[in-house]
């Protein structure tokens, strides 16, 4: 009975190809999360007579902010 193994040489620069896709995605979703908190911080900077004239009350901040991403 005869074995072949076969290696694929592209094996090795195909997983430090992923290690880096994989910082990037997180530096992605890292610079995604400061915007949001960014943005929520301005919100909850406005006064609630601001907040009206935008449609928003101060309780949902987080909604508005998040909204595509968790569908609230």
């Amino acid at each position: 009975m005869a074995y072949v193994s076969q290696t694929q040489p592209n094996s090795i620069l195909s997983a430090i190809g992923d290690f880096f896709m994989s910082l990037y995605n997180a530096a992605d979703l890292t610079a995604a999360a400061n915007a949001r908190v960014r943005q929520m911080e301005k919100l909850n900077a406005k006064s609630d007579a601001e907040l009206a004239k935008m449609g928003l009350r101060r309780e949902d901040i987080a909604r508005h902010v998040f909204r595509d991403i968790y569908h609230l």
